[in-house]
């Protein structure tokens, strides 16, 4: 379906060559990046580079910033919206941007694969929305309900699924899939049993009517974390204190909006017009849910487990995802140092 977000763990094939190109491209001599310069008003200047274009999965963001939780911490921050052609990789190792939000740790480990200096600071969602989508007439609940069933993914959405039958033992030539763009009436009228999509997507998802069932490869053998906030690894080493900052306005930002939802989501439809204040506003409650878990009660927001990120490398590893790299190394490419430094300011919620 086309309502897959550029860099979603669908589009690995596709970003993995995107990657493996692209690496070659990475700035001689490692990163120029600095959180050295400072704006008139005396604070310092930050820029962080998103995958996609802002929304719902940045609204603790857009709180910090409107709040004033940034400067309160004396960063002036600026946003860098993504999209279907945007790069997110290349502005943080280049310097133009200190920060970037990718869709997903699958692309963090992919851009580790191909030698690109990058670093995880924190992790925005517990998992990734990305979903089968069925209807309560033919419900799919599990991968087991997908046996000799009809799945319509978008064109590089095979990965994901062959990956999430593989961990439950489901041989793969039992379920078949078709291609098909955002037209979602196939599934209305009987001609597939279920559709992929992201269930934060609920301006789409609203046609189907209230009563969908998702089916989530995060929920049934698939780990993974989305949003992930990274940094060019030089900048990590060099710029702690900075990055300490920005990850605890954005916790207070997140908090705040975990505590005031109505008023979040007015916060962010007045930033950014464009999107449905009513549909964000009954979508909150889903971004609340992947935003905070058991963990992060625990832990506090943006925690990510060593355990999880082994088991995806494993998973991407045996689909053949790394054959043209190295498998990462996890300590490479994800820090502990920024969460553990800001611990105290990081909402335990969940």
């Amino acid at each position: 379906m086309n309502i897959e977000k550029a860099g979603t763990p669908n589009s690995l094939c596709k970003e993995r060559r995107h990657f493996l190109k692209a690496a070659a491209c990475t700035v001689a001599g490692g990163a120029l990046v600095t959180f050295r310069t400072a704006s008139a008003s005396n604070l310092t200047d930050v820029r962080i580079q998103y995958d996609w274009l802002i929304g719902n999965g940045q609204l603790g963001d857009i709180v910090a910033q409107k709040k004033g939780f940034f400067s309160e911490q004396g960063l002036n921050v600026t946003f860098g919206p993504g999209g279907p052609n945007a790069q997110t990789v290349s502005p943080v190792l280049s310097g133009q941007s200190q920060l970037g939000q990718l869709s997903g740790t699958s692309l963090v480990f992919m851009a580790a694969s191909a030698d690109r200096p990058i670093t995880v600071i924190a992790s925005g969602w517990r998992y990734s929305p990305y979903a089968y989508i069925s209807l309560p007439k033919n419900p799919i609940r599990t991968p087991a309900d997908m046996v000799g069933k009809t799945i319509a993914i978008n064109p590089n959405g095979r990965l994901t699924l062959d990956i999430m039958l593989s961990k439950n033992k489901i041989d793969r030539s039992k379920v078949r899939t078709v291609t098909m763009g955002a037209d979602l009436t196939p599934l209305l009228s009987g001609q597939v049993d279920a559709v992929s999509g992201f269930m934060t997507n609920t301006t789409q998802l609203s046609v189907l009517g209230p009563d969908i069932i998702a089916m989530l490869p995060a929920k049934n053998g698939v780990p993974n974390y989305a949003n992930p906030y990274f940094v060019a690894t030089e900048t990590l080493s060099k710029d702690k204190e900075q990055l300490s900052k920005f990850i605890r306005a954005v916790s207070k930002g997140w908090a705040w909006a975990f505590a005031n939802r109505h008023a979040a989501v007015d916060l962010m439809c007045d930033a950014y017009p464009s999107l449905n204040r009513q549909i964000e506003h009954r979508t909150v409650d889903m971004i609340m849910e992947l935003s905070f878990d058991d963990v992060t009660r625990k832990q506090g927001w943006g925690w990510h487990t060593r355990e999880n990120l082994a088991a995806q490398i494993r998973l991407l590893d045996q689909a053949g995802i790394f054959k043209a790299g190295k498998v990462p190394v996890i300590d490479d490419c994800v820090t502990w140092d920024i969460l553990n430094a800001t611990a105290d300011a990081r909402p335990k919620l969940g």
